[in-house]
């Protein structure tokens, strides 16, 4: 007889084949010699295992000793020495009995896999969506070994890493026989197998961290070549170069029994280059770091890194410098020397951010600078913005934004800060909580919070504006006084609330007392008190809880109130703390308007030509009628 047999001649089905037995080292390759052997589709045939023999040698004075077969106890005693120990080998070999799939399995309704990471030294079972599992008498001896069966196909040893694999999935196998039958609703993955993995080899490299901030590409990615770094900053102890030293890796042993060699590394960027007196160099014991001792910008000179604050440049132009961008914090001076009134010190379009900077000439249309100190000795260009915190300009003629501004000339531009100074201003806007200026032209629009005050007044059509809210948002004004309402018409419901709980309570005090007296009287005479009086005694004590919580919940709301309206009322008497001085005759036509919050009116007020009303203040009379008026102080 041969290996094959058919059920019927009419049976279409794969050609089966007699179980045979082998023993082999390679599971896989045995089966495809089998399928080519007796020519049935791989896919038809399974095997078991039958047995497994487990064997070592060790290379010793460069000689091989014979191949010795471990028993169950050997490879139990096995340690980490051993596996991590270049010349010891390992090899298995299998006795399995292969042949055709007859019928379907148990363990069929279970789609599972396993894979491995890359070096193959972790080794996860993953049960797919959709599979469930149905409890049976040898369900746990059949599901470990069909595990072992399909580690086998992948090349994987067993027996020999898997202790891992009983106590990951004994939650698993306990639930499928408490509950009979488990579905999976999602995936689920167990590690069962673990070698020894090994420690990847380190090669050396040198990171310049500094260069890393440079903002060189736009939102798309594209290189923007106005922003190359020509200027890179550093603040005190910020990592600015880091060598990454060369370290040989550790020997692994994956879950097929490979002994894993690390790779030499490969040293390619040893530093060469030597440090000034600002960088401190840490050597650590996997890296060297080259930190900054103080703020600055990097300088490389010579084959030397160092630390500097002060950058001269004749011009910040695209084709000179690009955009410089350092830190607010890092204690860097810029200063840009074109002079000359028809070139422009900062170029068209040009971004720069430092801590400060000293500009002897223009600054050019559409620049943007930023700083905590500026100086301007030319002019800003209508289309340039500024912002400082101590801001000086010769002429101005864009937007300034700072704390403390000084203006030689504004030209129709415009200003905000906390203290605006303006020598000579001939148009503009400027926004403050003090604006002091020397002399005054035409066509100046001034809000202010606390004060304008007018040295020299030359023209007219100027505003002055007094304004409390110049520091707030309409918004938040606006959110503050709807809460304000909201708060007030709880403390409305509440004391209305409040209001008819406690006339009830007066009400019925007499019968409370009463009451109490009757339970007093059981109590201390040991009678059983009667139900009813005892719920009524629990709701009158519910009532009193009741008023006790309404009388909280109404402090609360009116202490809320009291700080809301604490708020609008500074900023409502502030205005009336605010001066509008002119040590001049007022000259032309000239507004004076004064904004209240509540009620939200303005007051106007227009000088007499050639007046000499020197301090003007808002005033209320008693009827509530508010007017500008001339002050003493």
């Amino acid at each position: 007889m041969g290996l094959f047999t058919k059920e019927s001649e009419h049976d279409t089905e794969v050609p089966q084949i007699k179980p045979i037995v082998v023993r082999t080292s390679n599971v896989a390759k045995e089966l495809l010699q089998a399928s080519v052997n007796y020519k049935v589709p791989v896919h038809s045939l399974d095997f078991h295992l039958l047995d497994t023999q487990t064997f070592t040698k060790t290379a010793v004075d460069g000689s091989a000793e014979d191949w010795i077969e471990l028993s169950a106890d050997e490879i139990k005693d096995l340690k980490e020495e051993h596996f991590l120990n270049p010349k010891f080998e390992l090899k298995q070999t299998h006795e399995i009995e292969i042949h055709s799939i007859t019928e379907a399995h148990p363990l069929d309704t279970i789609d599972m896999s396993i894979g491995g990471n890359t070096t193959l030294c972790k080794i996860y079972l993953t049960i797919k969506p959709g599979s469930t599992a149905n409890y049976y008498e040898t369900f746990n001896d059949d599901f470990i070994h069909l595990v072992n069966k399909k580690k086998l196909r992948a090349n994987l040893m067993i027996g020999l890493f898997d202790s891992v694999m009983a106590q990951n999935i004994a939650d698993f196998l306990a639930k499928v026989r408490i509950q009979g039958s488990v579905h999976f609703e999602t995936q689920e993955r167990f590690l069962i197998a673990q070698g020894y993995e090994p420690v990847e080899t380190v090669n050396d490299k040198l990171i310049l961290h500094f260069e890393n901030k440079r903002q060189n590409q736009d939102e798309h990615g594209r290189i923007d070549y106005a922003k190359r770094g020509y200027v890179m900053s550093a603040v005190e102890n910020e990592l600015l170069i880091e060598y990454i030293k060369p370290k040989r890796g550790e020997n692994g042993r994956n879950c097929r029994g490979e002994f894993i060699t690390p790779k030499e590394p490969i040293v390619k960027y040893e530093p060469t280059f030597g440090v000034g007196d600002k960088i401190e160099v840490v050597d650590n014991p996997d890296n060297i770091e080259y930190r900054a001792k103080s703020g600055g910008y990097v300088t490389f000179e010579n084959g030397i890194y160092d630390i500097r604050t002060e950058v001269e440049v004749t011009e910040i132009s695209f084709k000179t410098t690009g955009s410089i961008d350092t830190q607010l914090d890092a204690d860097v001076s810029i200063n840009v020397k074109e002079k000359d009134a028809l070139k422009d010190a900062i170029g068209t379009g040009m971004e720069v951010t430092v801590n400060n900077i000293n500009i002897d000439g223009n600054i050019g249309p559409n620049a943007k600078v930023t700083a905590k100190k500026a100086v301007v000795e030319g002019q800003v260009h209508q289309s340039a913005v500024i912002t400082a915190d101590d801001l000086t300009i010769n002429i101005h003629k864009g937007t300034a934004y700072g704390k403390v501004i000084h203006i030689a000339r504004l030209e129709h531009g415009t200003v905000e800060g906390e203290k605006v100074t303006v020598s000579q201003a001939t148009g503009g806007k400027i926004r403050a909580r003090e604006i002091v200026i020397e002399m005054l032209g035409s066509h100046v629009k001034m809000t202010a919070s606390h004060l304008i005050e007018i040295k020299q007044l030359q023209g007219g059509e100027n505003q002055f504006i007094i304004d409390p809210m110049i520091n707030e948002s309409s918004e938040s004004l606006a959110e503050r006084s709807e809460k304000m309402g909201q708060v007030k018409q709880a403390i409305r419901d509440i004391q209305k609330e409040l209001l008819g709980y406690e006339q009830t309570w007066r009400e019925n005090a007499a019968g409370m007392e009463d009451l109490k007296r009757k339970l007093a009287h059981y109590k201390n005479n040991g009678i059983k008190m009667p139900t009813a009086f005892v719920q009524k005694y629990q709701q009158h004590q519910a009532f009193k809880a009741k008023i006790e919580a309404l009388r909280v919940e109404l402090k609360t709301k009116e202490d809320q109130y009291a700080w809301l309206s604490e708020k609008h009322t500074a900023l409502q008497s502030e205005i009336f703390e605010a001066r509008i001085v002119n040590h001049d005759r007022w000259k032309n036509h000239n507004e004076i308007l004064f904004k209240l919050i509540d009620p939200p009116i303005e007051v106007l007020y227009v000088p007499t030509h050639n007046s000499e009303e020197k301090i003007l203040g808002l005033h209320e009379s008693e009827e509530g009628e508010f007017t500008i008026k001339v002050l003493q102080q």
